[in-house]
């Protein structure tokens, strides 16, 4: 198996990374997090979680002060977990370092999993999906969301833009060509994996998950006040957010 790719630790990469999440007002906070968060159980009192790609470990924190007995966080980056470490001051969360894919955890069992934008980056999705599995209780819930396909589908993710810089539309081209994709972000080379909405919906089933609801989520009223260039997210989303349970047998 290949090496996991660990573009977070790339110092021009994390730096960029680092300075986009603190504002407060990347895609992620005001679009993928609040629907993320509307999937999981009405109340996480008691549950153990385990977050997959846990970054800064913002997800684990907050779980925690709602009542989660435990969260262990995964990442597999160095630069991401040591940050993560820094801002938590809680025996109730655990960081590991490991790439998703050769997740192992000793028969360890958990009530949640979690992962924000972190399976687009895995070359064998169906694969972590029965790892995913093998460490769900029977009746617990998987959450996820990932890059949206129509964004993947071609490398550039880009608008196409009239002469005076106005986004005309969305390209949407190689849409059933799955496999890697190369696009820039912050660097160079990043290495993204496109699949389709059938694909993830199909491989959920075929693990023994039962999905209870998609999301292709636009941005809130709230954060369309403060931030209007967000209208834009309306005309193609950026995200695909999906809560499944698994199949008591």
């Amino acid at each position: 198996m290949n090496a996991p790719q660990n573009i977070y630790d790339d110092p021009e990469f994390f730096a960029g990374y680092r300075k986009l999440r603190e504002t407060g007002t990347g895609l992620n906070d005001v679009l993928e997090q609040p629907a993320l968060w509307s999937l999981l159980p009405s109340s996480l009192r008691g549950l153990t979680i385990l977050d997959l790609g846990c970054g800064f470990g913002g997800f684990a924190r907050k779980a925690r002060t709602l009542g989660a007995a435990s969260v262990l966080g995964v990442d597999v980056s160095e630069k991401m977990l040591e940050l993560a470490a820094q801002l938590t001051n809680d025996d109730g969360i655990e960081y590991r370092r490991m790439g998703i894919e050769e997740l192992s955890l000793d028969g360890r069992a958990f009530d949640l999993v979690v992962s924000s934008l972190a399976l687009h980056y895995i070359p064998d999705y169906r694969a972590v999906l029965g790892k995913i599995v093998s460490v769900l209780r029977p009746g617990g819930n998987f959450v996820f969301s990932v890059e949206h396909p129509i964004c993947t589908a071609l490398p550039q993710q880009q608008w196409v833009r009239d002469d005076k810089g106005e986004p005309l539309h969305w390209p949407v081209d190689n849409y059933r060509m799955e496999g890697e994709r190369h696009t820039n972000w912050f660097v160079e080379g990043v290495v993204k994996y496109h699949r389709t909405i059938e694909s993830y919906v199909n491989g959920l089933i075929e693990a023994g998950l039962t999905i209870q609801r998609l999301l292709e989520p636009e941005p809130l009223v709230e954060a369309l006040v403060s931030i209007p260039d967000l209208e834009q997210q309306r005309r193609r989303p950026p995200f695909l957010v999906i809560g499944t349970r698994r199949n008591e047998r």
